[in-house]
């Protein structure tokens, strides 16, 4: 267990993805975050103190489990504040990453972030997920996205193709996950 931003930091270190360029892209991400959550609520206010451990690990955690070979293009529903669509796309620059988001202030902090961390290759689409094109995607990934059982019916509207779904829901919500449907995997 990461008990300590520096331990986070450590951890990311250890990624094969990890080089200087992303360490310039996930500090710079940091800076517009905690910049951006004065003027709309991101994320908790008291999570900035621990960012690298809440929020950049936990997203970085999924890449571990998500081969190179097979991670492109990931779908992350409900990206949010852009966790983990952001930190995927700061730390693999190679990987077509689509962030869907609905709510119009998260789209344009999403779309200013990724323009600012030179994410050419993150999109994000400004719709409910309903609304998004059906296309196979190779990894989903939900970080809170949606409650346990509709989560599950969601990816299964995209073709097989789709190799590995990551939903970060924590405690017992991941051991369900896991013995609900094949081909998905949970990250605790």
């Amino acid at each position: 267990m990461i008990a300590s931003e520096q331990q986070a930091r450590d951890w990311l270190a250890q990624l094969p993805e990890w080089d200087a360029t992303a360490a310039e892209r996930i500090e710079r991400l940091i800076a517009l975050l905690a910049e951006e959550n004065a003027r709309q609520n991101l994320v908790a206010a008291a999570s900035l103190p621990v960012v690298w451990q809440r929020h950049i690990v936990d997203s970085a955690q999924l890449l571990p489990h998500v081969p190179r070979e097979t991670s492109t293009p990931w779908l992350d529903l409900g990206t949010g504040a852009g966790f983990p669509g952001l930190v995927v796309a700061a730390l693999r620059p190679d990987c077509e990453v689509v962030m869907v988001e609905s709510r119009a202030r998260r789209i344009e902090w999403l779309e200013r972030a990724r323009l600012a961390l030179g994410l050419d290759q993150a999109k994000v689409v400004g719709a409910r997920l309903e609304q998004v094109e059906t296309r196979p995607f190779r990894v989903i990934s939900a970080r809170a996205f949606a409650p346990l059982v509709r989560l599950l019916d969601y990816p299964h509207a995209f073709p097989q193709r789709t190799r590995c779904t990551c939903c970060r829901r924590g405690g017992r919500h991941s051991r369900n996950c896991q013995s609900s449907r094949d081909g998905i995997t949970c990250s605790t």
